[in-house]
């Protein structure tokens, strides 16, 4: 049993390179998805998901824009732009560069939902876990 979150990995309990918190994980997962509704409504219109029963599949635009804007900023910037607004990125367990595979399978899972919310001892949810990834506070 550990003392706080990250002990096991080896990381601070607070500060830099600490695990980040469920509040700013959930802060910035709002920032990115309304981000990602802002820029979906802005490429295809409000109307389109007024009616979702008529909508076809810009119903999911949101959730598509917000897929890609975590695979193209994970790698590039670290994390996703609420990852980095509120001062957290996401790094590779063990080091090194997150690589390509690891912001695709992380946000994949994410998506799904079901990893994300749920945790182990260390507030990793299984979306990093599978991807081999950890959110720490930059």
């Amino acid at each position: 049993m550990s003392d706080y979150p990250g002990e096991r990995l080896g990381l601070p309990a607070t500060g830099p390179r600490s695990i980040a918190r469920p509040g700013r994980r959930i802060g910035a997962l709002a920032i990115d998805y309304l981000a990602a509704t802002i820029i979906a409504i802005g490429f295809f219109g409000y109307d389109q998901f007024a009616l979702p029963t008529e909508a076809g599949w810009t119903q999911f635009a949101p959730m598509i824009v917000f897929a890609v804007l975590q695979i193209l900023f994970i790698p590039t910037a670290g994390g996703s732009p609420g990852h980095r607004i509120l001062g957290m990125r996401v790094v590779r367990f063990g080091g090194g560069w997150v690589g390509l595979w690891r912001p695709i399978v992380r946000t994949l899972l994410l998506v799904v939902v079901i990893p994300a919310v749920i945790w182990d001892a260390d507030q990793r949810g299984l979306h990093d876990k599978a991807a081999g990834t950890v959110l720490i506070r930059a």
